[in-house]
């Protein structure tokens, strides 16, 4: 079983390569809309700036000299007033963007939603992906550059980019809200870097990630115990990186994915495999949309460190081996994250049919976090992984009850 899943896998990547290099005519499939076409092809300032809103791009160094970019909308289209506003953090999750709050247009997209609800509404993008791919001295081409997993995202990139809003817009704290990867980041700040419990008000995770025992996608599942293996092995060949923004997102935001394509059916079906299966949920119409700007980059070692989780069944630091681990950390075992020393009040928001954050492995964080306030399943069955960005309802789903719980810590 494990075996063929692996096989299923690797056939599918091959497939979308193999189209991807091909001189295949896609010109009969031309029915999509141009405006969806276009969407999947512009960057997330210009695609805010084609719906009204206003936007712009801020950079920051982490202490290790990453540059990041962020992405601001600093009040709505309907709701303009610009003084006084509470602000709000968002934080992406694994292989995505800032964009991932916005692809959804401005009725559904959460970033948009936010803005008109009254806050000032900032994005963060972690070292690595499409919009934070510099650093001061090291180059992409460098496996140093790629040398990070998303503990490092939590303990330099997101200090980074929070003091730089506190400095930019003069606030004391600000409300937290991330899609899975983005809540892991931040159980690592909080726990290694305790102050920063004092710069939130409060913080909404949905999706969250932290014991990953109980991951339920088969692909996951059959690679988790080959992680180390696959470091290895991805450094002979010089692959620090996984799944980069790039030709494929293009080609897939252009002609794979769209509604009349044969090979549609393929890019939801990839999806399902990883995340859970929810056909009612997904906008087949804005799949190019989200194909276009998803991927967007991560690197290896990031899968590497959820693989080691799955495999401890502990949420606990990079395992370098226990040479590295007795020099890095002076024990033989890379420590557990202090989950006692989080002390921001906490909403954690699920699924029942989330294959990558289960319900029993999200109790068992609820348990270990004492500031938790609530636990809150979304109130449909099948709602998968990736409907808390991208679900046609999620709105109604997830975003109000989040944001009138929002309106109580301002």
């Amino acid at each position: 079983m494990t075996l063929n899943l692996i096989k299923l896998f690797v056939v599918l990547c091959l497939f979308f390569a193999r189209i991807a290099t091909s001189n295949i005519d896609f010109s009969e499939f031309r029915n999509t809309d141009p405006e969806i076409i276009e969407d999947a092809t512009l960057d997330t300032f210009t695609l805010i700036r084609k719906y009204g809103y206003p936007c712009e791009i801020h950079r920051v160094y982490t202490e290790d000299k990453y540059v990041l970019e962020m992405h601001r909308v600093p009040y709505g289209k309907e709701n303009s007033v610009r003084e006084n506003r509470p602000v709000v953090f968002l934080q992406h999750g694994l292989l995505s963007s800032s964009a991932e709050f916005v692809l959804m247009r401005p009725d559904k997209g959460l970033a948009y939603l936010l803005a008109e609800a009254g806050y000032d509404v900032w994005m963060g993008n972690a070292r690595g992906n499409t919009y934070s791919r510099k650093h001061a001295s090291l180059q992409t081409t460098s496996s140093a550059f790629w040398k990070f997993s998303w503990h490092e995202i939590g303990y330099y990139d997101l200090p980074a980019m929070i003091d730089y809003v506190i400095k930019e817009t003069g606030v004391q704290k600000m409300q937290y809200v991330a899609f899975s990867q983005g809540t892991t980041a931040f159980w690592v700040m909080t726990s290694t870097r305790p102050e920063y419990n004092d710069k939130f008000t409060a913080m909404h995770a949905m999706a969250p990630i932290a014991y990953v025992g109980n991951i339920r996608s088969p692909v996951i599942r059959a690679l988790a115990p080959f992680t180390n293996s696959l470091e290895r092995i991805l450094k002979l060949i010089g692959a620090n990186e996984i799944l980069p923004n790039g030709n494929l997102n293009k080609l897939a935001g252009e002609k794979l994915c769209v509604e009349e394509a044969i090979t549609q059916s393929l890019c939801t079906n990839l999806l399902f495999l990883f995340c859970g299966f929810d056909a009612e949920q997904l906008n087949k119409t804005m799949l190019p949309v989200v194909m276009g700007h998803t991927p967007a980059g991560a690197s290896a070692r990031q899968f590497v460190h959820f693989g080691q989780l799955y495999k401890s069944n502990r949420f606990a630091r990079f395992d370098h081996g226990w040479w590295s681990n007795r020099r890095n950390y002076g024990s033989f075992r890379p420590p557990s994250y202090n989950l006692s020393a989080i002390r921001v009040p906490i909403f954690l928001h699920y699924a029942d049919n989330d294959w990558l954050s289960s319900p029993k492995d999200v109790d068992k964080l609820f348990k270990e976090v004492k500031s938790v306030v609530g636990k809150y399943r979304v109130p449909l069955d099948k709602f998968n992984h990736l409907d808390f960005v991208f679900a046609n309802d999620a709105k109604t789903l997830i975003y109000d009850r989040i944001i009138r719980i929002m309106s109580q810590f301002l």
